[in-house]
């Protein structure tokens, strides 16, 4: 599913930190298939303002924390559970490891799942400490960036020193190395979008890392996701 010959060394940027934007992830045929069954299922939402940063989004697990295990496995399609295993391969962290000249093959990594719905948002952040690496593919078929929803690249923690930005479309990814300058944020999706901005994270975390995004004993209710 994943055209690791893509994950180039040469892809890595230097400014305003280690980051690289990769595309064409995917087969056209197989773009269209992940963008079309997009999950839908076992969602929560996830949200906070008034801190360091503020954020507004939905999320679902796809791969478990420090496991291979794929979450919720019967409701996903051909497509994406191929795509969840590319994800949790020993390749995939291989190429990962060659791109960002980081040893990502044997520290706990997760995936997860989100919605970005009218409204949602991510503000500026540098990721927590224990994360080392994150990757970003997107699954939107089209976007328009007035919409908001894309990922932007700071030189600071001001929003509006935007470096790069990033749309969400299917086959678009970026791989953020974390330091304390790994400025980004996500825009606002503006009120009235007729579709969420989709994305997932592949996150790896230093040894001993808990999960950030599903806390040990979460009891979150989890709910569906309109098909919008």
């Amino acid at each position: 599913m994943l055209d690791l010959s893509r994950l180039k060394p040469a892809a890595l940027k230097a400014h305003p930190f280690s980051w690289a934007e990769i595309g064409s992830l995917y087969s056209v045929k197989d773009a269209a298939a992940l963008a079309q069954s997009f999950p839908h299922d076992h969602f929560k939402t996830v949200s906070g303002y008034g801190g360091e940063k503020n954020y507004d989004y939905e999320a679902r697990a796809l791969v478990g924390m420090g496991t291979n295990t794929i979450a919720f496995p019967e409701e996903l399609s051909e497509a994406w559970l191929s795509l969840a295993q590319d994800l949790g391969s020993a390749d995939y962290r291989d190429a990962m490891s060659r791109l960002t000249g980081i040893d990502l093959r044997n520290v706990p990594m997760e995936v997860n799942v989100f919605h970005y719905g009218p409204g949602a948002s991510l503000g500026a952040h540098p990721d927590l400490p224990d994360k080392l690496v994150t990757h970003i593919l997107y699954f939107n078929e089209s976007w328009n960036r007035n919409d908001g929803g894309c990922l932007n690249i700071l030189h600071s923690n001001d929003p509006a020193s935007v470096a790069a930005e990033i749309e969400p479309l299917v086959g678009n990814s970026a791989i953020l190395v974390r330091s304390d300058n790994s400025w980004h944020a996500v825009s606002q999706v503006v009120g009235g979008c007729s579709s969420s901005r989709r994305s997932l994270t592949a996150t790896f975390y230093r040894p001993g890392s808990v999960s950030s995004m599903w806390s040990q004993g979460d009891t979150t209710l989890l709910h569906g996701y309109p098909h919008g």
